[in-house]
């Protein structure tokens, strides 16, 4: 990860990630298979060792079948 990333709001958004795709009832292999990520992708953008493009983001979010600003919706 490149050093002037700023690495809290990733682990943030990784939180958020885990949060809603739990609420919904989704195992990360469910998730993977939805947004057609590899299990290792969603699993490193939940654990907040990747900053995550838009795309990814809108991707998840369709998969997820939310909001993408719900992907943020954390307090840092």
């Amino acid at each position: 990860m490149r050093k002037d990333v700023e690495i809290e709001p990733i682990i943030y958004f990784g939180k958020q990630l885990r949060l809603i795709r739990q609420s919904k009832g989704l195992s990360m292999e469910k998730l993977s298979e939805l947004s057609s990520f590899e299990y290792s992708q969603i699993s490193r953008t939940a654990l907040g060792q990747i900053n995550t493009s838009i795309d990814t983001v809108f991707k998840l979010a369709k998969a997820l079948e939310i909001n993408p600003k719900e992907l943020f919706d954390f307090e840092i």
